[in-house]
């Protein structure tokens, strides 16, 4: 599945948003093989980072002046939240990028496999645990939820994923929504 993903997001458009106002970031959605069945690895965050408190997210974080590019800021906030060594990991291919409404982050983010299992060592500060959800389970119409909200003029799409007790909502919700519009419309799985 793994080359099947990376064909597909090698092959379309990625959309950009424009936005000199907001922070830029990146993410890693990383997706692995576990029995058989890709899965995909998400962080759920503590109460004492300063955004995001106690959300389901993707490892990464905003750019900083030592990073050369976006991919290189999503490596390496996955390698100090959760231990995963950037040469470890595959990339896929860079998703659409995704604006966060209340902290003001530009996130890009970039889907790469990784070997599982793999010895990770979560960040204190910043990761409460990680969760390992079955791309099947996500897919699963039964466990996904889209609700509209309206503020002032605009109205928007709001989604939400649920997996056990956790939800996976907000930009992360919308970046998931965005991954799997693509590679199930180019025929994933």
């Amino acid at each position: 599945m793994k080359e099947r993903i990376k064909r597909i997001l090698i092959q379309r458009e990625k959309q950009h948003i424009l936005n000199s106002g907001a922070v830029p970031a990146a993410v890693l959605m990383p997706i692995f093989e576990k029995n058989g069945e890709d899965h995909v690895l998400f962080t759920k965050r503590t109460d004492t980072v300063e955004h995001h408190k106690g959300q389901i997210s993707f490892p990464g974080g905003k750019k900083e002046s030592t990073d050369s590019d976006l991919l290189q800021t999503a490596l390496r906030g996955a390698y100090e939240e959760i231990g995963l060594d950037p040469e470890s990991v595959d990339v896929l291919g860079e998703l659409d990028d995704e604006l966060t409404y209340v902290s003001n982050f530009l996130v890009t983010p970039f889907a790469g496999y990784i070997p599982y299992p793999y010895p990770f060592k979560l960040s204190e500060d910043e990761v409460q645990n990680m969760l390992e959800v079955p791309i099947s389970v996500l897919l699963d119409k039964a466990n996904f939820r889209e609700e509209m909200e309206t503020e002032g003029d605009i109205t928007y799409s709001v989604y939400f994923y649920h997996y056990g007790e956790e939800v996976i909502w907000g930009a992360t919700a919308r970046i998931l929504k965005r991954f799997f519009d693509n590679i199930c419309s180019a025929g994933y799985p």
